[in-house]
């Protein structure tokens, strides 16, 4: 995969949330909120994991990664493959990926990390033109 920038890893938001709910300061309802539309896209697009949902213990996590960024256009906001992210750098100036995880079976979700892929450069369509004086 190409270098990822400006990593955020949310390792200790969650841990956290997740001393949070073990105290009972916050609901398993509060904790296992996961959108319908989150949850089908971890179903059918997600990437399954080996580690275990950190509430109910019944399934593992399941990774959806989201791209977003101004030079995607209508791309902006989808659900990619890990194995997409490597072609997109290449296309792509710069873009955000956020990797969420989800459990299926619960509802947990929570933001895993997110890092900043591309290029580096400006695309075709994007770069600015020098005006002559």
């Amino acid at each position: 995969m190409a270098a990822r920038r400006s990593v955020v890893d949310y390792a200790l938001a969650r841990r956290a949330a997740l001393a949070s709910v073990r105290s009972g300061r916050t609901t398993m309802a509060d904790a296992c909120d996961a959108h319908p539309y989150l949850l089908r896209a971890a179903k059918y697009h997600g990437e399954s994991t080996d580690e275990p949902c950190p509430i109910c213990r019944k399934a593992n996590v399941t990774h959806v990664t989201y791209v977003y960024g101004d030079e995607l256009g209508q791309y902006a906001g989808r659900v990619k493959k890990t194995s997409e992210l490597t072609q997109m750098a290449a296309e792509y100036g710069e873009f955000r990926v956020y990797v969420v995880e989800v459990c299926q079976s619960c509802g947990w979700n929570h933001l895993a990390m997110s890092y900043a892929l591309g290029t580096g450069e400006p695309s075709a369509g994007q770069r600015r033109r020098v005006r002559p004086n």
